[in-house]
């Protein structure tokens, strides 16, 4: 075994193309820190219209939601209607208790230039794009931010 070592030392050229490779990469790395992130950043999201709600139980089993700008009752989910919106408005609560968050905050609902309809919860960060569910259920959520407290309540089935 001892045979296949030998006492010749590396030649040159070799340990000068290695330290020339790791000066490149070195030089290379440092381009890149200085130019920033080879990918673009996302668009800005360009917001069309928004609301900052509250969603409240009724002691008959409806949900009346109320604009948290005038705290006039925007619409209505009548008992045993609308799973969707119960069941979304449900997670995020859940999530705020589980936290030992209280009902203070509202959620925020906005609509998007690329069609996206969002629903915010900044007590806990949590964002529900409602337009993955689907088109029928997220219009649901698309009439809340059209409904007029002058105009009457949008009764949502």
């Amino acid at each position: 075994m001892s045979d296949l070592i030998t006492d010749r030392p590396l030649p040159r050229s070799l340990l000068a193309g290695a330290g020339g490779l790791v000066a490149l990469v070195l030089v290379g790395v440092a381009m890149l820190r200085a130019m920033g992130p080879g990918i673009p950043n996302e668009p800005p999201e360009v917001t069309v219209a928004v609301r900052q709600l509250y969603f409240r139980d009724a002691s008959d089993g409806a949900v009346h939601v109320v604009d948290a700008e005038t705290l006039h009752t925007v619409g209505t989910v009548a008992a045993g209607t609308n799973a969707f919106l119960r069941s979304t408005v449900r997670g995020l609560v859940r999530e705020r208790k589980r936290r030992g968050i209280g009902s203070e905050i509202p959620f925020r609902l906005s609509a998007h230039a690329d069609g996206r309809l969002l629903l915010d919860d900044s007590a806990t960060g949590r964002r529900i794009d409602l337009a993955a569910f689907g088109t029928s259920n997220a219009e649901v959520f698309a009439s809340l931010l059209l409904a007029d407290a002058d105009r009457g309540l949008v009764t949502l089935h």
